[in-house]
């Protein structure tokens, strides 16, 4: 069985791995499309803390079942395309005891803390995978980077009624973004990259601001009649866009923070208290953000071709991190297509 490793900084190899079997309540997917996430570019820069190397890449995938272990329910028939759910949760936490399973204190991300998905095949406990049939294999891969940004959505309390203002235009802002759009929210976008904002215009955006060449105050103020956004999602991870974030939000605003800074961020603390503002950290996805952007993508299907950049053929895998990094500011997403892989 074919995978692809990244061996060291800056570089990635295929590998060949012992073929693997399913055990009870677990099943073989054939993994068919793997989406390259700002998490895999981390860890082939050196720069993702949580990652010990060498490790496989990969943990926005979409695949068919290719085989049941014991004790398997009937819906995950061999065929069956499903959607994979890359998180664990130990069940014992306080986290997963309040129900937020999402923020497990031992979650192990597939691609991150444990091996991912750029591999022939891998094998997964069912309650790790959403059945579905109405997505192209393609669109499955899409589903959990959009989840994070839907759930960073619900961590703020996203209505109707609010105007948002998202920091950051790459994959887990545009999830933030539709997520917002389809609770019928004004959505405000910030973007430096010249190159993604007629995409991003694309969204039915309310408005996109280049804070490199305009005053992303000023414009907000525009948008906004001077109000200010209700919401602010950071998804950037950044020290300027964390403080930007607290900065522009108004007086008894909302900040989500869903990217997070590399080093230490300092504020000026009495924002938080004069403003009153409500700050959320915002982890990963749910079930219910999942299924959210399923049935957001089966209603939408051309933005999530939109929203694909590039996809490389397995062959050339070992060549799409590096790819990346040189195109960085065109990059939505990046898939790899796992059909020939052996």
């Amino acid at each position: 069985m074919q995978s692809l490793v990244i061996d060291d900084i800056g570089h990635t190899a295929f590998r060949d791995t012992d073929a693997v079997a399913p055990g009870p309540g677990e099943v073989l997917l054939d993994v068919a499309f793997v989406g390259l996430c700002g998490s895999d570019l981390n860890t082939f820069l050196g720069l993702n803390p949580l990652v010990e190397l060498p490790r496989i890449p990969g943990h926005e995938i979409g695949g068919t079942v290719a085989a049941r272990g014991p004790d398997v329910d009937p819906e995950f028939a061999v065929g069956q395309g499903a959607i994979v759910i890359p998180y664990t949760t130990c069940g014992t936490c306080l986290s997963c005891r309040k129900g937020r399973v999402n923020a497990c204190q031992f979650n192990k991300t597939l691609g991150v803390q444990q091996d991912g998905g750029l591999r022939t095949q891998i094998v997964l406990k069912t309650d790790r995978l959403i059945p579905n049939d109405s997505l192209s294999l393609k669109h499955m891969a899409l589903v959990e980077p959009l989840s994070v940004g839907f759930h960073a959505v619900s961590r703020g309390s996203v209505s109707a009624a609010d105007t948002v203002l998202v920091l950051g235009g790459g994959m887990i802002g545009v999830g933030a973004i539709l997520g917002a759009k389809a609770r019928g929210a004004k959505v405000i976008v910030s973007e430096v990259a010249d190159s993604k904002i007629d995409t991003l215009r694309a969204l039915k955006v309310d408005g996109v601001v280049n804070p490199m060449t305009d005053s992303l105050s000023e414009a907000v103020s525009a948008l906004t009649q001077g109000a200010g956004p209700d919401v602010v999602i950071e998804a950037v991870g950044l020290g300027e866009t964390f403080r930007a974030a607290v900065d522009l939000a108004p007086f008894s605003g909302r900040v989500v923070y869903v990217g997070y800074a590399k080093s230490e961020v300092s504020y000026d603390t009495k924002f938080f208290n004069l403003k009153e503002l409500d700050i959320f950290g915002s982890r990963n996805a749910t079930l219910s953000d999942f299924k959210e952007v399923i049935a957001y993508l089966e209603t939408h299907p051309s933005i999530a071709d939109r929203l694909i950049t590039k996809v490389i053929p397995w062959t050339e895998a070992d060549q799409a991190l590096a790819h990346w990094v040189s195109h960085r500011d065109a990059v939505f997403k990046i898939m790899i297509d796992m059909k020939d892989a052996q």
